[in-house]
């Protein structure tokens, strides 16, 4: 099973504590990790450890800050392809605050910025279904229309999304997305206004709650989420998306059932603090 994942890598700091500190105040926190971020990069090694043949094609660069991504990657079997190898600004930088009581959590970054980069000269390789987050709109679009499969990363709106989404069969949203069309903020103006372009599927995530789906026909239904203690929420939407396209590639299940095995392994990540300790507890 090959997968592409199309979109944004981050250096991510994390730093857990017992409390958010206010303004102008400082606290210590209980530990530190360091570890590649972004949607694209974490489905990615979430799709990795789950046993898919991965490439992530993200923008990285020169700078030393990128060796820690590419390094934290390889690590977990991502293939990574560097379109922006030679640039030398910085990878973009997260900086998350979890907090130790609940796994909830506060992130500073930048993203992109106005990063301006485009998809390989040479085309990008082939893959059984492609995840693109709307990062890198260039690449973005370029992933799209090459892909077989397309399952696509909405936690907020884009305007490349009007380009990708019309090659789309999934469509996964979180709770806080809002098409500029949608008729109003409920679930179901955002998934008609989503397959208005021709999506199939369209997958809407709540954090804890039951998620919602909206398939062909006018069919419909939900889907409940594993009730767990969370003590870590940071990248939960990232896994569910990296094994939601897993389950997707593998095509043996049906569109309720993939959803719940994403509900899963997205409940295994909150239930382990730091990024990567969770992996170890996969099925």
């Amino acid at each position: 099973m090959r997968l592409l994942f199309a979109g944004l890598a981050t250096v991510d700091l994390v730093q857990r504590v017992e409390r958010f500190p206010g303004p102008d105040e400082k606290v210590q926190s209980a530990s530190v990790d360091v570890a590649a971020g972004g949607p694209a990069a974490n489905a990615a090694v979430t799709a990795a450890a789950l046993g898919a043949t991965v490439t992530l094609v993200s923008a990285v660069g020169a700078h030393p800050l990128g060796d820690l991504v590419r390094a934290d990657l390889a690590t977990h079997g991502v293939t990574l392809i560097d379109i922006a190898a030679d640039s030398p600004e910085p990878p973009p930088v997260s900086a998350v605050t979890v907090l130790a009581s609940t796994g909830e959590r506060t992130i500073v970054s930048r993203n992109a910025g106005n990063r301006t980069v485009a998809a390989p000269a040479d085309g990008l390789p082939d893959a059984d279904l492609t995840l693109v987050d709307g990062h890198h709109p260039g690449l973005a679009v370029a992933a799209a229309r090459s892909a077989r499969r397309l399952l696509v990363d909405a936690g907020s709106w884009r305007p490349v999304f009007a380009d990708v989404f019309p090659h789309a069969e999934v469509v996964a949203c979180s709770g806080d997305f809002r098409h500029p069309d949608a008729t109003a903020g409920t679930d179901e103006a955002t998934a008609a206004a989503v397959r208005a372009v021709g999506v199939t599927n369209v997958v809407i995530t709540h954090g804890p709650e039951p998620v919602h789906w909206y398939g062909p026909a006018g069919t419909r239904g939900s889907v409940p989420v594993p009730v767990v203690s969370a003590v870590d929420t940071a990248g939960a939407g990232d896994a569910f998306h990296g094994a939601l396209a897993v389950a997707l590639a593998r095509g043996d299940l049906d569109l309720k059932a993939t959803i719940a095995y994403a509900s899963r392994i997205a409940a295994i990540r909150v239930t382990h603090a730091g990024p990567r300790a969770w992996l170890s507890h996969l099925p």
